[in-house]
Order: structure tokens, then sequence, then C-alpha cells
């Protein structure tokens, strides 16, 4: 089955899978062992003028997150250009370089990095929410290399629809969507603060629980602007995989699922694929991109009550409990819904652990 991907006219993955800027790509030796997985290209950690100084604890993971206090690559540039760079080039998959943060710096870094990157990844998490500064850094940045310019996009942005077309009109490539949200707090029961190591505790938010809004801006900016676009924000799943690309994506980046479940997840998704694919009736994901774009365009008011399938029903009674609107009810051992109360509101279709409700949810 054909696992490959076209990223806009310039670049093409044998499969959709590549890791997230972050610690799981710190170095050489952590990304060779990706490699060795077999993922469709490589990403860096964001490489800046200056190593990070990363406060400590830094990433702390609960069963759908991850909150991280982390910064940029530990490591200075100088360190990547002679020596990680070089070892990681020889693995022979495409290679992004994630650079950061401001307008200078990312001009300085360019040239260094250049023979060594098939795409840049640009992040400007720290220029703000306004685009002036950040249309200014993707107009230089591609007035200075012919490799092509993806730029992360942080969900603090107002309209993303808006810095699409701003990164299109300045000479941008395509995007990564989206990067981690926050800030947040975790705190602990037993101590009232932070666990993490950040002057006021704060962290940022990434993994399976932002998996909705990822796809959600995804679909935003696909409908709008014809540009590539690389899902990043959730992915754990071959399911997932699918997920993002019918949501307009070309490709997905994953980094917090293979923190929580094991650098293994990699491996696994990509042999899992084929079999996600022909589950949805396809050989290969160009058919699929972007089929969700054509459907689900109008809001439909009809009320529509569950039917309850008998044979596939354990009574386990979490649609009776959940029920907003007591109107499920665990009666002679049979699930009975009144329609006299019952919204249509799609909570027990979505919740049952055996799909023994069906009729509410399109």
């Amino acid at each position: 089955m054909d696992l490959s991907v076209r990223i806009g006219d310039k670049l093409t993955l044998e499969n959709p899978i590549m890791p997230a800027s972050g610690p799981l790509v710190g170095d050489s030796e952590k990304i060779l062992a990706l490699a060795a997985q077999g993922v469709g290209g490589i990403v860096t950690k964001t490489i800046s003028v200056r190593e990070a100084h990363v406060p400590r604890p830094c990433i702390i993971g609960g069963n759908d997150y991850i909150m991280n206090t982390e910064l940029w690559s530990e490591y200075p540039p100088d360190r990547w250009e002679k020596e990680f760079l070089p070892s990681i080039r020889r693995a022979g998959k495409p290679i992004f370089i994630s650079l950061g943060y401001k307008e200078e710096e990312i001009l300085s870094l360019i040239p260094r990095f250049e023979p060594f990157a098939d795409a840049f990844e640009l992040s400007t998490h720290y220029l703000g929410k306004s685009l002036d500064p950040i249309a200014k850094t993707v107009r230089a940045a591609a007035q200075a290399t012919d490799r092509p310019i993806f730029i992360k996009l942080s969900p603090h942005i107002p309209d993303p629809v808006e810095f699409a077309q701003m990164v299109k009109s300045q000479g941008g490539y395509g995007l990564v969507a989206i990067n981690s949200l926050g800030p947040v707090y975790p705190v602990r029961s037993s101590v009232p603060s932070s666990p993490l190591g950040s002057a006021d505790g704060f962290g940022w938010i990434s993994g399976p629980v932002i998996k909705p809004l990822a796809l959600a801006i995804i679909r935003k900016i696909a409908s709008a602007v014809d540009i590539p676009i690389i899902g990043v924000g959730g992915v754990s799943s071959a399911q997932d995989v699918i997920d993002f690309i019918q949501c307009g994506a070309s490709a997905v980046q994953m980094l917090s699922a293979a923190m929580l479940k094991g650098r293994t997840l990699y491996r696994k998704i990509i042999a899992a694929l084929p079999a996600a694919l022909e589950s949805h009736g396809f050989t290969d994901f160009q058919s699929m991109k972007g089929l969700s774009l054509k459907t689900n365009t109008s809001a439909v008011y009809e009320r529509r009550t569950p039917i309850i399938d008998p044979e596939k029903c354990t009574l386990c009674n979490r649609c009776v409990e959940n029920c907003p609107y007591n109107a499920l009810e665990n009666r002679d051992k049979k699930i009975i819904v009144d329609p006299t109360l019952c919204f249509g509101c799609g909570l027990c279709e979505s919740r049952c652990p055996v799909h023994a409700i069906s009729g509410i949810l399109r």
C-alpha cells in the first residue's frame, strides 16, 4: 500500500509520520533512533542563537497530556552544525530544521543550516499576537533561502485564517499547526503549588487532550487558504493520522503521545496505517485528504432520540447516569428512552462503551 504523502509541490515523504520539535529530537542520537523506526521525515528541536537554560522539573504527564516548561535546544548552534546534523543527514530522511525566534536570530541561522535542511520550520512563539513582526520575519526568511519555509502556529493567534493568509502572502511555504497551549497551571493534591520548576509554576500543555482544537484550526485554515499544513497536537494513533489528513493536513507530527506511551509508538502507528486506510476504503492518503471539508456544511436542529440495541447493550448504566435530561432508565433489564424528556443531545451515544446506541450522531 502506498503510504507516501506530498506536502505542496516540493516535498514528498514515504509516510505521513514525523516527530514534532521537542525533547525526543534534542540531539543526533535521539533523532537517529526515531529515524530507525521508519518515520517519514525528521524535525529538530528548535535551534536558536544560544543554548536554552531550562527550569527543572520541566515535564510532567497525565493520562492524555504532557505539561512542560521546555524552551528551545539546550545545545548551542555550533553543536548542531558541526556534530548533530552531519550525522543526522546520513540517515537519508527529509530534515525539517526548526529555528527561532526573532527575525535577526533566524536570519543569522539560516545560512549555517541551509546545507542540511530540506525545509525550515520557524517558531515565532515569543513574537506575540500581532502579525506585523511575524510577517516581517516570514518575508525575510523566505527571501534568504530557497528551502520551503513552514511557520508554526501558536494557538494564541486570534485568527488562524488571517495568519495563514499572511504567511502565504509573505512567501511562506506552509504551516505547522498547532503549538502547545498555555499557560496552564498544574497543582498537586499534597502541596497547593505547581511541581514545575518555572518561576511562576506555569507550563504548556500538549498531547491527545488538545486534538479537537488542533483539528478545528486546521479545518478552518484548509477551508479558506490553499497552503500546505502539517498537523500537530494530539496524534496518538493511526486513526488520528487519518483524522488530521481528512481535515486538510498533508502530514502530521507527534511527540507528546510518544512520551506518554513510549517511543516505539512511531513504529506501531506506521505499521497500523495500511489497515486503518483500508478500513476507510482507501489505498492511499492523497485520496482522503481534506474529505471532512466537504461535510457538515450547515447546522442541524432536528431532534433525534437514541436507538438502543439490546443485543449489544451490557446494562452498564453509563448512559442512564450520564444523561443530563434524565431521559434514560434501566427498567426490566432494558434501557428505556423517554422521548418527552430526551433532548437529542448525543452524549449517551458518544459515551456508550460498546456502541449499543445509535440514531443521534451524524
